[in-house]
């Protein structure tokens, strides 16, 4: 279940940044105005000029409230997860010792270089 939540949150924050992505490209600059004063350009955009900025800016914050809070989704998911050994000698097995002498690790059963290698 876990793992399905996980790449559920992650689809949704990456499409959700390609879509912010798109909107801010698509918005045009505060400067875009002036150069069109002096009449190097149209002011105009596909949405019209007045109300393109508001409907564009306020999907723009939306989508971003929407990544943040899966950025926050996916780091507390991520954290959730079992960490791994610290230390590589957490995962030996060792043999009980019957005489008093220290434990020592036991090498694997299947291990056929093991057999050849002379003690």
């Amino acid at each position: 279940m876990g793992d399905y939540l996980f790449s559920l949150v992650l689809t949704v924050h990456v499409l959700v940044g390609l879509g912010v992505i798109g909107l801010v490209l698509v918005q045009h600059g505060k400067g875009a105005d002036m150069g069109a004063a002096f009449g190097s350009g149209a002011s105009g955009s596909l949405f019209g000029s007045s109300g393109s900025a508001n409907f564009l800016s306020r999907t723009t914050a939306v989508l971003a409230t929407v990544f943040f809070m899966t950025s926050l989704g996916l780091s507390y998911l991520a954290s959730d997860k079992p960490a791994a050994p610290s230390s590589v000698m957490e995962g030996v097995q060792t043999a009980p010792s019957t005489d008093g002498a220290p434990a020592v690790p036991v090498a694997p059963a299947d291990d056929s270089k093991s057999q050849s290698i002379p003690k």
